[in-house]
């Protein structure tokens, strides 16, 4: 299999992880706080990774006792990446936290194009155009909540924008990164470290009151960290940056199925939304902007084999 589709492969696991992400999260506020799920999804995935790497590469723990600078930078901004999404899913709603947080992949298409020389064609910036003009229908709704709604829904906007900030510098360092380091011992410290600021401001004693559905959302809020950004950074390290933001940024209409199929179901478990026809319209305009950017041209695809 090409690198290149290797890359697509593990962005695509990406974005699915996260399009369920946001609704977990919200769920899982109704019994705990924002900064314990934050410590609980990291702790999980570093145990992971400490256990996986013990068995497949001892040595890949070198890198916590002499971290290179870029990495503990990348390190700090990936712990508010997680802090300001979770706390924008609080204020606002799975939804709104899922528009607002894709600023992060869109900045880390400029960032390619800036700092990494990344090439551009006439289809990406048809594609890019394109998938703009489907985010301004597929979100006309929870635009307009954005002006009306004067509660914490502003300072939910806020948070989650500067999570997207900070996880478009996470991403622009771990594409260096990648280059000079395994995926799995970047991990190693990417997990570690956060794990390790957040403990002083936990609450566990709210975690022994869980029952078993309880605990299998924790674990699936962990696993979905040591899955996505394991795939995240593989499809880094395979693939430009520009069209893994691409890729990225389709997770919110899976989103907005998935919440879509809950309302026909009328759950009771989580408050549900509403999308209107526009909304759907501007899914497929997405979409279709995602496959002018990732769509190579055939002649690449045969020179490259």
């Amino acid at each position: 299999m090409q690198n290149y589709t290797k890359g697509i492969i593990y962005a695509v696991i990406t974005a699915v992880f996260w399009g369920f992400l946001s609704i977990a999260l919200k769920v899982a506020l109704q019994k705990l706080d924002s900064v314990t799920i934050v410590w609980f999804r990291f702790s999980l995935a570093f145990i992971s990774i400490v256990v996986w790497q013990t068995l497949k590469n001892p040595s890949s723990f070198k890198i916590l006792v002499k971290p290179p600078l870029l990495l503990i930078f990348a390190a700090i901004a990936l712990s508010w990446n997680y802090m300001g999404f979770m706390l924008g899913v609080e204020y606002t709603s799975p939804s709104n936290a899922q528009l607002f947080i894709q600023a992060g992949p869109i900045l880390l298409a400029i960032a390619g194009l800036i700092f990494f020389k990344e090439k551009i064609t006439r289809n990406q910036v048809i594609g890019f155009s394109v998938a703009i003009i489907g985010f301004s229908f597929f979100y006309s709704d929870q635009l307009s909540a954005f002006f009306d709604n004067q509660t914490n829904y502003n300072l939910g906007v806020l948070l989650t924008i500067s999570g997207a900030v900070t996880w478009a510098i996470y991403a622009a360092a771990q594409k260096k990164l990648v280059t000079r380091f395994s995926v799995e011992s970047l991990n190693l410290f990417l997990f570690g470290f956060p794990t390790i600021v957040y403990l002083p401001f936990i609450d566990l004693s709210p975690m022994f009151q869980l029952n078993g559905l309880w605990w299998l959302l924790m674990f699936f809020l962990g696993a979905n960290t040591f899955i996505s950004y394991t795939c995240l950074s593989f499809s880094l390290k395979y693939l430009e940056a520009n069209k893994v933001s691409i890729i990225l940024i389709l997770n919110p209409m899976i989103t907005f199925a998935a919440m879509e199929i809950l309302s026909l179901m009328k759950v009771d478990w989580i408050e549900l939304e509403r999308f209107s026809i526009i909304t759907f319209f501007g899914a497929a305009l997405v979409l279709a902007g995602a496959i002018l950017v990732v769509k190579k041209k055939r002649e690449k695809l045969r020179k490259s084999s």
